[in-house]
Parts: structure tokens; sequence; C-alpha cells
């Protein structure tokens, strides 16, 4: 989605720019962050508990990205509105980067390689960095990783961020960039509302999406900067590169931690998973004796 904005002959002096620059405060486009985040559209904000404060609502075009930096605690909705929204994320660890959202561990130590609600994600040291909490599409990957330019120049005759056809990792390095990483920080991805199955053979085949309206929630262990790029999935076997926004909401839900552990948010969590929690915990608690 592109968005394009024809100046109009007043901004050729510098009063008239600023008379025009001033115009557009308040003005919404469909896709975009919120903020305040309380002025978001109503659709946006719906089914909050009650008595929750959003801390950030943003409806993410297809072909563009988000980052944002977020508190221990924080629960955040993901809803794929009309259904062909695909996209990638990424997690770092807020004041110690180097440790980040691992994929394979989030696949292997659970012993599930198809996320849904109740699966832990894993950093590359053992620690539970948030948990998929709600999950009403139940298409996700955690296998193929992420599309990459040589992979959209291909397919679509492009795959630069800017492009008509922007590959995830290029985005996804666009936000990591934002944080202060670079391209060899940008890890294998997480892909939410397109999902893949592993054949008998052993061959991955691609399942498309759970329609409109599905929706996936995490639930954030640790303070932690999510990445997320909104655009075409690897094994989409449509030639066109097409796609719809997806619409975001966190809130602040320090109560679900406590939940979350004592198994009456998900259920009982498995071994596995309550040791990357205890993991994080232990050295939440060993950091704040220092």
């Amino acid at each position: 989605m592109t968005q394009v904005i024809e100046s109009p002959a007043g901004t050729a002096t510098t009063a008239g720019a600023r008379a025009h620059a001033r115009e557009q405060h308040g003005r919404t486009v469909d896709t975009m962050r919120y903020v305040p985040t309380a002025s978001a559209p109503a659709h946006l904000l719906a089914g909050l508990p009650d008595g929750a404060s959003p801390t950030w609502a943003e409806s993410l075009a297809f072909g563009r990205y988000t980052t944002l930096p977020l508190a221990r605690g924080t629960r955040i909705r993901l809803t794929d509105a009309a259904g062909d929204a695909c996209v990638h994320a990424l997690l770092y660890r807020t004041g110690a980067m180097h440790e980040r959202l691992n994929v394979a561990d989030t696949v292997k130590v659970p012993w599930q390689a198809y996320p849904t609600t109740g699966h832990p994600l894993l950093s590359d040291a053992g620690r539970l960095m948030a948990t998929i909490v709600a999950d009403t599409s139940s298409r996700h990957d955690a296998l193929t990783g992420a599309t990459t330019l040589e992979g959209n120049n291909a397919k679509y005759g492009a795959g630069t961020a800017h492009s008509a056809s922007p590959a995830a990792r290029e985005l996804l390095t666009l936000g990591a960039l934002k944080n202060g990483l670079g391209p060899r920080d940008v890890a294998p991805s997480l892909s939410l509302f397109k999902g893949t199955a592993v054949d008998p053979a052993g061959s991955i085949r691609f399942t498309g999406s759970a329609g409109p309206g599905a929706a996936v929630e995490l639930l954030l262990q640790m303070d932690a900067v999510l990445v997320l790029a909104n655009t075409a999935h690897p094994l989409d076997p449509r030639a066109d590169f097409t796609g719809t926004a997806v619409d975001i909401v966190g809130w602040h839900a320090p109560q679900d931690l406590a939940a979350l552990e004592a198994g009456t948010l998900t259920g009982r969590l498995a071994p596995e998973h309550l040791q990357a929690l205890h993991n994080t915990e232990h050295d939440l608690t060993a950091r704040n004796a220092r």
C-alpha cells in the first residue's frame, strides 16, 4: 500500500509549507499508528479487558513494518481483520539486545512445530520471552522463515524495502536498524496468520490463512523490543504480491504473568515451558538484586 500526497502550489514558500503541514494535524489514514493510543478507532480497542489502558494501537499496512519497545507484562493482540495478512515477528531483549527470539529452540524445546495457544517463545539463552496466550488462527509458521531480496526479485521482480513487493527480511532489517542493530542481527522469524504443515515425506506444505477476523495474543515475560513486518509468506503460491493490513493493540496486563505460571491462563504449563519461565524469573531476580 503506497500513499501518494500531492503538494499544493501553496507549499512553494516556507509559510505555505508550514500552513499545509499544520492542516494535516489530526487527519488519519486507514493504516497508521495512533498517538495517543486512546485516539484509535473503536474497532481497534474493542474487546479489551475492563479497566485495561491501551499502550499501542496501530493498523499496519501490507508491505510495511513496525517496531516498539514494550514492558514486561504487556499483552499484544494482532488481528487479521481482512484475512490476508502475514506477520513476520522478531523479539529482542531490552537492554541486552544480543538475546533474541530463537525460532529453532521455540520449536525444539517444547516438542511442537505448530505454535498456537500456550506455546512458549524462547530466547537463545533458554529464557521465556513471550507466550502465545490466545489464538483463533492456528495458521502460523516457525519452519520456513522470511522472504528474501533474492527470492522476491525472482518471484515479483523487486524485493527492496521501498519497492512494490518488499521482502520480509528487508523490512525486518529496517526495524532492527531503528533499534541500533544490523542485518546480522536479523535471525529467522516467526510467521503469523499464514501456516505450513509438514507432510509425512518431509516436505513443507503451505496451508494459508484461517480467514478474516483471526487473532493471536502474546504475553511478554520480559522487557522486549518487538519488530513486525507484514508482507508475503515465502511459500505463498500466488504470482501477485498481495495481502491486507493487520490490526495491533497492546495493553499492560502484569496480572497475567502470575496466572500463566499458576496454569490458570492457558492451562498447566509443560515442564519445558515452566523451566524457561523460571530461567527468566531467576535472571530478573538476580539483576534486580544488584
